[in-house]
């Protein structure tokens, strides 16, 4: 079976996407919070803290500079994660995937639905967040509004991305090595905290790879109205990228699951 196989879908898949939102809802309060609290951590610890100490950073306050990283971060952070550990956890521990593959859903339409839950996460996430941001008045409105629409589509390509390192870990254990190596450089070295200028030009280049430095050069021109060359470059990214991991995401699950 080929990595690139195109995958048969309906709309089957949606149910998959209830199923999770049902389970959710549940427990939405303890699931609130974090969204919640994080920008206001973060904005008083290293926006209004740190940036006590930072003048302008590319002609705006260190706040207003890193408020939109924080956006991106949530929604690399929850897509991710829910399409690993709590995707993990559905696939081999609860059995669930067992369960729905045996209805008339496909494993192709299971694995679909999973990567729409995790992409519907970022979004959540995102309208929790926003509001905070809004109250510090760290981004721009209306523009910024646009962050909600692009949460589900980074949203998406973070949960393919998760989806690849679910489909080849052979332990739940072993998904702290694509946290460690991947997601926390990334958390660091995307122009999240500081601009990607500050780097050495073979880190540089090295950053223009990684998504999560797209989809910061996104949520930043949404945030601070600026649209041009940046926001252009992070969407076309942000679609060719995760068109190819969704396909690759869903041949690769397809495998672990038949074998």
């Amino acid at each position: 079976m080929g990595y690139l196989t195109i995958p048969q879908i309906s709309s089957n898949a949606w149910k998959v996407w209830q199923r999770n939102k049902d389970v959710f809802m549940k427990t939405y309060r303890v699931n609130f919070l974090p969204p919640f609290l994080e920008p206001i951590l973060y904005l008083l610890a290293l926006g209004f803290g740190v940036g006590n100490y930072i003048d302008i950073v590319e002609g705006v306050s260190y706040a207003r500079f890193i408020a939109p990283a924080l956006v991106a971060i949530t929604i690399m952070n929850a897509s991710f994660f829910e399409c690993t550990y709590s995707s993990y956890v559905r696939m081999y521990y609860q059995k669930t995937f067992d369960a729905i593959i045996a209805t008339p859903l496909s494993i192709e339409e299971v694995i679909t639905g999973e990567i729409l839950w995790g992409a519907t996460r970022a979004v959540i996430n995102t309208l929790i967040m926003l509001p905070v941001l809004f109250a510090f008045g760290v981004v721009d409105i209306p523009l910024s509004l646009l962050m909600i629409p692009f949460a589900f589509f980074g949203g998406l390509l973070f949960a393919t991305t998760g989806m690849c390192f679910t489909a080849i870990t052979p332990r739940i254990d072993s998904l702290n090595l694509p946290t460690f190596l991947f997601i926390t450089p990334m958390f660091l070295f995307s122009g999240t905290f500081f601009p990607l200028s500050l780097l050495p030009a073979p880190l540089q280049y090295l950053a223009q790879i990684l998504p999560l430095t797209h989809l910061v050069a996104v949520t930043r021109s949404l945030s601070l109205s600026q649209v041009g060359l940046p926001l252009v470059t992070g969407l076309l990214y942000t679609g060719v990228v995760t068109t190819l991991l969704f396909v690759i995401s869903i041949n690769l699950m397809k495998k672990r699951l038949i074998a």
